[in-house]
């Protein structure tokens, strides 16, 4: 027996969604998420290298453009507090316009700081200026809170670490990418118009092919109250302090490697284009793994060990740093890339399971419990997504302050390992510890079993 297949009205929305149904999602669920599935990883893609512009822009501003490294760092600390402000607003754009209309909106938008840049993009222009561009810049990373809202409505939950840590991870990619792509024009001799005018024409094809290729889902509908009940959770919080030691890494560092291979080790730019495009390069390609991972083992899980592997990579940069070791602290900076991601996918895997699990707790069952952590975790998500996006600008902004006051990036990287081992912490003692024996007796079995349930989220 199969589902029935999904109702439609105009627009390309779709009236009737139920992916837990096991018959619908083999009849028709799987095929239509797929495909909205890669169309937004396309889009995404896009909005990562448009909000990381500005991290390979900057390799290209030599001696006559009048900046400091601290400008630099200020600069790129800019684009990724815009990029993190907006993911909050982006999230429930989902809702008010549809996931694919949004895309097509979102998409667009990106013309406008491409563009802006092309045009100011010379020695003489004032800082001012370029600072009022990087703002605009940061609208890019606004498109990965909508796009995970969207995605996640599509896909069941025994399926959403794998798909969550796709489309994200897909997105990531662009930030290698884009520095991949300057490395060549910097080789070539070629000038930052010429990345520039690669990217604007990408963004009028991936505007065009959600509107060809996407849907609406109309049972994900504005809901202002979400917002304000995930906002009232204390696990969208913690989860928060989390994402800030996966993602906030992972972007940060993204932003601020070359820099510190530039000031820190003394390379040129066409040096440090050849070693910054690595390290966010597997760290996308292995998020979706720490999906795939979590999804088979628990999220909290995953996690926990992931920051202890973090911490051990930092310390090994200190003392790289300490040692000015270019080729042991490009390799072990490589692998804290590879593990920001698959901790990228392990926390995102977690969010939804967490809404589940409480759920479940307070009486729900069946659709009635998917739909309420549905609601809640899509809301969540662009909250701790935002939170989590400002650790990337605490991370340029310790390696500016660092540099002043030491010339060098060590101080920066051991406040990053103390973080890291805040985050051990909080996982294991929220997600992790054994808590039954003190649970008071008026506690139901159900609530009981759902604090335990917390280390397969």
């Amino acid at each position: 027996m199969t589902g029935p297949a999904p109702t439609r009205r105009s627009g390309r929305w779709i009236e009737r969604w139920d992916p837990e149904d096991e018959a619908f999602w083999r009849a028709t669920g799987e095929r239509i998420a797929r495909r909205n599935l890669w169309f937004s990883v396309l889009s995404e893609h896009i909005g990562f290298s448009v909000w990381t512009l500005w991290s390979v822009l900057v390799l290209f501003m030599g001696p006559e453009y009048g900046l400091t490294p601290a400008d630099k760092f200020l600069l790129t600390s800019v684009v990724t507090l815009v990029g993190a402000v907006v993911r909050v607003p982006y999230t429930f754009a989902v809702a008010v316009f549809g996931g694919r209309n949004w895309t097509i909106i979102s998409a667009s938008l990106l013309l406008i700081p491409t563009v802006a840049a092309f045009v100011v993009m010379e020695p003489g222009t004032s800082y001012s200026a370029f600072l009022l561009v990087g703002l605009l810049a940061g609208i890019g990373g606004g498109n990965f809170a909508s796009s995970m809202t969207n995605i996640n409505a599509f896909f069941p939950l025994r399926k959403k670490g794998w798909a969550l840590g796709l489309n994200a991870g897909g997105g990531n990619i662009g930030v290698p990418v884009i520095q991949l792509v300057a490395l060549a024009i910097i080789g070539a001799s070629g000038g930052p118009r010429v990345l520039l005018g690669i990217y604007i024409p990408l963004i009028v094809v991936a505007a065009v092919l959600a509107a060809l290729f996407m849907d609406n889902l109309a049972s994900v509908r504005n809901d202002t109250g979400a917002a304000r009940d995930a906002a009232r959770d204390p696990h969208t919080w913690i989860m928060s302090v989390l994402y800030i030691g996966t993602f906030g890494s992972f972007i940060g560092y993204s932003f601020a490697f070359g820099q510190v291979l530039t000031n820190g080790f003394g390379r040129t730019p066409l040096q440090a284009a050849y070693l910054t495009f690595i390290g966010p390069l597997l760290g996308s390609l292995v998020r979706p793994l720490g999906g795939r991972l979590a999804d088979r083992y628990g999220g909290a899980r995953i996690t926990l060990w992931n920051y202890v592997g973090m911490a051990a990579a930092t310390a090994v940069l200190v003392v790289a740093s300490v040692q000015k070791s270019l080729p042991l602290f490009v390799s072990v900076f490589v692998v804290l890339f590879v593990l920001s991601g698959l901790g990228n996918g392990s926390t995102f895997k977690m969010i939804p399971g967490i809404f589940q699990a409480k759920a479940l707790a307070e009486g729900l069952e069946g659709e009635a419990a998917v739909a309420h952590a549905r609601r809640l975790s899509g809301a969540s998500m662009g909250l701790i997504g935002a939170v989590g996006a400002l650790g990337g600008v605490g991370i340029n902004l310790a390696f500016r302050q660092s540099f002043l006051s030491y010339g060098s990036g060590t101080g920066a990287f051991v406040a990053f390992l103390a973080y890291y081992g805040v985050c051990f912490v909080v996982t294991w003692a929220v997600y992790l510890r054994r808590t039954a024996a003190r649970v008071p007796a008026t506690t139901t079995a159900s609530e009981a079993e759902a604090r335990l349930s917390y280390a397969e989220v």
